[in-house]
């Protein structure tokens, strides 16, 4: 039997994992459903306006991802670097320091004017308790008795520890994970001052990963089919895999990465009964929704900061994408997890957006121009229960990827990546056993 991969699903996970067989020699083939490449971090076409179907952003600890852009040569000014900050107009003005860790915090504590001491030193002892622990519970909770149990005081809960929480884990803090939620905070706050920073896209989603891979693909020979829905995985009697939908019909694969969102992988394993258990996983797992509302103002609209959090509001972050390498007086409004606003219509999401900015800039003038895109499933709940299936399935050359794989940290871009190039070295291993079993026999 040849090597010959199919990767379903162009996402983020399924890009990556097909850039690192391709550099390893491997032949792969990808197959997407849509017209348009990058799964949940894609660029959308609305009245003429090219925007992200969610405002996302990257930090200084997803070396992965970093690396993988690295190699695939995308410049470094396609990601416009800050240090952390966390600005509350009014309320809270965080920043980290440019120094080394600790010291980055430490001194973005004592310059934050709206901390209290109180404020400061409960920031100061959670980090230590968590560094005692070594980062690991003893048995998983929520964020919010992990709030409790380390005595934060409300200021910090409302505007630093909840909506961390939400932007990482897109899980409300009373269902949320702690434990993950530790993963993150150990990784990026109690890192190094470059692991904390923020890296948001100048470009869109799909303009920054999916496009230079496929660029690397096309170079290596392999097969990039868009618009191409798969209806199901087949493994026919030699041991090969058959892809339901591909126009290719007898084209045969030694191998299969299935990267599309967990809510597709019941249907297309639907065939194989031996993976009854790890759909029914699958399928157990809930979802939680983000809704992005874009607002177009004149060009003179403003933010204080590219990137401010919101209190008191629906809306949780507002990104001035004109301050982002975006045009003048484009806002995007992010609006996490399940809540009250589930609720509400698109005509309401788009009040709620218009009214947290105006709240920043007074008597402003109603938007010229918005849409409201919601993506019901965005990620899957992280919560202390969640059960994630591994990579590894029980058909031997069938693997997994996406961020809802098995995984220390929640559903993120770095997640996806992590896992494609989990998919694609166990694949590399499984090939090479496979050819030194055949010289032993052939010996």
């Amino acid at each position: 039997m040849s090597t010959r991969v199919a990767i379903v699903g162009a996402g983020y996970a399924g890009l990556a994992a097909a850039v690192e067989l391709a550099r390893a020699g491997i032949q792969v083939t990808v197959f997407e459903s849509s017209r348009t490449l990058g799964g949940r971090a894609r660029v959308v076409e609305k009245d003429g306006h090219r925007i992200d179907n969610g405002q996302h952003i990257l930090i200084g600890a997803y070396t992965e991802t970093l690396r993988l852009l690295r190699f695939l040569r995308v410049p470094a000014g396609r990601l416009i670097s800050r240090p952390f900050t966390l600005h509350v107009p009014g309320r809270l003005d965080f920043r980290a320091a440019n120094l080394p860790a600790p010291f980055h915090l430490a001194v973005g504590l004592l310059k934050s004017r709206q901390m209290s001491w109180a404020d400061r030193f409960a920031v100061v002892r959670m980090m230590r308790s968590l560094k005692r622990m070594r980062y690991e519970l003893p048995q998983d909770c929520s964020v919010s008795q992990l709030l409790a149990d380390t005595k934060q005081t409300p200021i910090l809960r409302e505007l630093l520890w909840e909506p961390l929480c939400v932007a990482a884990l897109n899980t409300p803090a009373d269902e949320a994970s702690a434990q993950v939620f530790i993963n993150v905070l150990k990784d990026s706050l109690a890192g190094s001052a470059s692991d904390s920073e923020l890296l948001i896209p100048r470009v869109d989603l799909s303009e920054l990963l999916p496009v230079p891979a496929l660029q690397f693909l096309a170079l290596q020979g392999g097969t990039v089919n868009i618009a191409t829905p798969v209806k199901g995985i087949e493994l026919d009697e030699d041991g090969e895999f058959r892809i339901v939908g591909n126009p290719f019909e007898g084209e045969r694969f030694s191998h299969v990465v299935l990267a599309v969102g967990p809510y597709h992988v019941s249907d297309l394993l639907a065939g194989f009964p031996e993976l009854s258990m790890l759909r029914q996983q699958v399928d157990a797992m809930e979802h939680q929704p983000i809704t992005t509302v874009y607002l177009e103002y004149d060009e003179s609209v403003r933010l204080p900061e590219p990137m401010v959090a919101v209190a008191n509001s629906s809306v949780q972050w507002l990104f001035d994408r004109g301050q982002l390498g975006g045009p003048k007086g484009l806002l995007a409004a992010v609006i996490s997890a399940r809540g009250p606003h589930s609720e509400l219509s698109r005509e309401e999401l788009g009040l709620r957006a218009h009214q947290a900015v105006e709240a920043m800039i007074p008597r402003l003038a109603a938007p010229k121009w918005s849409t409201v895109i919601t993506e019901k499933r965005a990620t899957f709940s992280c919560s202390p229960s969640v059960l994630r299936p591994l990579h590894i399935t029980p058909i031997r050359n069938l693997v997994l990827a996406g961020d809802y794989v098995q995984s220390p940290y929640p559903a993120t871009i770095e997640t996806a990546v992590r896992s494609g190039l989990n998919a694609a070295r166990h694949i590399l291993r499984l090939i090479k056993a496979d050819s030194e079993a055949a010289e032993s026999a052939a010996d």
